[in-house]
């Protein structure tokens, strides 16, 4: 019945659920999601199908099709609880997920049965039959989904809950995903180099709209904290602990607030109890590890630091980024704050092994490799001496034209480096050669040609600094 087989899968694409959102799982850590996902099942007061359905494609792509199902019977029992009357509305994503699980578990009748139920819901629903019609809560729903799938997500999921806001301006829930991922854009694109746009408008429109979600109101005080406006920002996170004070996802956003603000102790309160509510959660260990390194760091400044406290910090420090680097191994900047521990507590053979890793992995973005490059070159440049290598991994970073906040440290590194090296009376022709290559990457053309020349006056036989140079004059 292969006819039948490929007919029914036509009629499943047609279908709006995770299973047609594209939603890989190579770019996502399943079993985090999973935690994740159970996690806010656990914590959140309102009972959200959305988390079921959700599960289920998790379950799903980790192969425990009989556990996808049951987590939709859970979200359909929230439906018919919460929502009696609007039982086919708040279904549709939950019968398509049903549909496609039957087909992978090569029950096409039942597959069919749910295919029908959709199509015909959508019949009743609006003028077009075909199954593809939009709701805005489906949008939504699509949307939220996106979200926990990672950066690269993102942008769709903007256009998802824009979608559902065309229809319910005023909704609630569509406004606080809404604003939600503009703040997660901002903060990404800032990560990478880019100017940010205009999140705080929208956070304090969902936290009007919508007063008891505590992980916006936290977001928003982040952003104003961001902004300067420190003050206006601690009185939304006072408001957000008041209120929720047991909810892990508000906390995280406090104690990373009084980090920044500088209070590391409240910091790190917060986090421990927020880590005893979610043991497992590798946001709040990264968080505890970034506290310690910032406590280490300030111990280190003092003229005679008392050693035990710098040895049980750095120790503290590096558990704790263990622990995330253990758990997520996509999770990079775990990895490189690892690395960077290990080096600042002497144990280089053991840094170098985690570098190294990462230089070997082929999937990293053009933004996480800059970062590498520029934490590998600290590395060299720093622990192990090696003023060349360092400067031969900053320059590798300057090749990613990819605009971002790693690349601009990869230039202010090699800079001051080669300054430095200037300084102490090391201006030789490999001196000029390298500051071209620097200039050069930079786009600094007419800058790169005087470094090439005075290379070349230094090293007339040089044939690198010849092409390099004839090329440059080419492009002028």
């Amino acid at each position: 019945s292969t006819i039948y087989k490929d007919s029914l899968k036509t009629s499943l694409l047609q279908l709006q659920c995770h299973f047609t959102w594209t939603l890989l799982k190579q770019d996502v850590d399943l079993d985090a999601l999973e935690e994740t996902i159970v996690d806010h099942i656990k914590f959140f007061r309102e009972p959200n199908f959305s988390f079921y359905n959700l599960l289920s494609y998790v379950c799903h792509l980790k192969n425990s099709n009989e556990e996808a199902l049951r987590n939709l019977q859970e979200a359909e029992e929230i439906v018919r609880k919460h929502h009696p009357d609007e039982i086919t509305r708040r279904s549709l994503v939950t019968w398509g997920n049903y549909a496609w699980i039957y087909y992978h578990m090569e029950r096409y009748e039942e597959a069919q049965t749910y295919i029908s139920k959709v199509e015909s819901s959508c019949e009743k629903l609006s003028s077009n039959a075909d199954g593809k019609m939009q709701l805005p809560e489906v949008y939504a729903e699509q949307g939220w989904a996106l979200l926990s799938f990672g950066g690269k997500y993102f942008e769709r999921a903007k256009n998802c809950f824009e979608n559902a806001l065309k229809d319910e301006p005023n909704n609630p829930d569509f406004n606080a995903g809404y604003a939600t991922v503009l703040y997660r854009l901002e903060d990404f694109a800032f990560r990478c180099g880019d100017d940010t746009s205009p999140s705080i408008e929208a956070l304090k429109r969902a936290v009007e709209l919508k007063p008891e979600d505590t992980c916006v109101m936290a977001l928003l005080a982040l952003k104003l904290q961001d902004l300067k406006r420190v003050d206006e920002g601690e009185r939304y996170i006072e408001e957000a602990m008041q209120k929720t004070p047991d909810l892990p996802y508000c906390l995280r956003y406090a104690a990373k607030f009084y980090r920044r603000k500088g209070e590391l102790r409240k910091a790190v309160n917060i986090l421990e109890k927020a880590l005893a509510l979610i043991p497992n959660s590798g946001f709040l260990h990264h968080q505890l590890g970034i506290c310690y390194r910032i406590k280490v760091f300030q111990l280190k400044k003092k003229i005679n630091p008392p050693q035990d406290q710098v040895e049980r910090s750095i120790e503290l420090a590096i558990s704790h980024f263990k622990f995330v680097a253990d758990k997520k191994p996509k999770f990079i900047t775990a990895h490189t704050d690892l690395a960077n521990m290990y080096a600042v507590d002497k144990r280089y053979e053991e840094a170098e092994k985690i570098f190294q890793e990462l230089l070997q992995r082929n999937n990293l973005t053009c933004c996480e490799k800059q970062e590498l490059y520029f934490h590998y070159g600290n590395f060299q440049r720093y622990h192990m001496n090696s003023e060349l290598k360092a400067i031969e991994y900053y320059i590798e970073g300057l090749k990613i034209k990819k605009d971002s906040f790693g690349r601009s440290q990869c230039r202010k590194a090699v800079q001051s480096l080669l300054r430095q090296k200037f300084e102490r009376g090391s201006g030789d022709a490999t001196y000029f050669g390298t500051l071209g290559l620097v200039h050069k990457l930079n786009g600094e053309k007419q800058t790169a040609v005087e470094c090439y020349e005075k290379a070349i006056a230094l090293d007339h036989n040089n044939e690198e600094y010849r092409n390099a140079l004839c090329e440059l004059q080419l492009s002028i």
